[in-house]
């Protein structure tokens, strides 16, 4: 059985993950205007995100714009909004079959086999849920790495990483790892004391017959 502190760490970086998770779906700072060109001073900082286009102003002044249409949206922009969401509610989902495994709760009966199995449950759900997020990560940074990268891409529309994206990747992988500690609590299969029968020696010596 794993140790109940185990079980309280994973739970808590977990958490944690998911705190990260919905802080960097909300931000707008998934990828940034990246000053490439030959004008490296500029007044206005372009910023996106998975929800909003946002520009910051050096006079400390900022405009957003929720996007309009999803069908306007490119396929790596959607595909990151979907998986993001979906990611938060498995993880959170992972916490709560989680809570009622732990130990230190009274949730899941008295049964300490059947309660670690529980904790073993969330732990596999969050770890579904931190793939989500990573696979989403992934799409979205290989996509401005690609335009970046990409010859007809004009200068002034280039864009790098953004504060949120390392955001997410951060909350990913506290959600890996604390989904890892409670995955830890699988429970052993004792093995069954295997009972010999032995015959008893006689301390009587043998009597050696004529």
């Amino acid at each position: 059985m794993a140790h109940s502190g185990l079980q309280i760490l994973g739970f808590t970086l977990a958490l944690l993950g998911v705190f990260g998770l919905i802080i960097g779906t909300i931000l707008p700072q998934w990828k940034m205007s990246a000053f490439v060109g030959s004008n490296i001073i500029t007044a206005v900082s372009m910023y996106e995100g998975l929800w909003m286009s946002c520009a910051f102003q050096s006079t400390g002044q900022i405009q957003c714009k929720v996007y309009d249409s999803i069908l306007q949206l490119n396929s790596a922009l959607q595909a990151t909004r979907a998986l993001m969401v979906v990611s938060i509610i498995v993880c959170v989902v992972g916490l709560g079959v989680a809570c009622m495994g732990m130990k230190c709760t009274n949730c899941g009966g008295d049964d300490k086999t059947k309660k670690s199995r529980i904790a073993l449950a969330g732990g596999i759900i969050i770890l579904v849920g931190a793939l989500c997020t990573m696979v989403a990560c992934g799409w979205y940074t290989h996509d401005i790495v690609q335009a970046f990268y990409n010859p007809f891409t004009p200068v002034n529309t280039k864009y790098e990483f953004g504060a949120a994206i390392f955001i997410a990747w951060a909350g990913a992988f506290l959600c890996l790892i604390g989904g890892g500690m409670l995955s830890a609590s699988c429970p052993r299969e004792k093995s069954a004391p295997s009972y010999r029968s032995r015959t008893p020696q006689s301390n009587i010596p043998l009597k050696s017959h004529v």
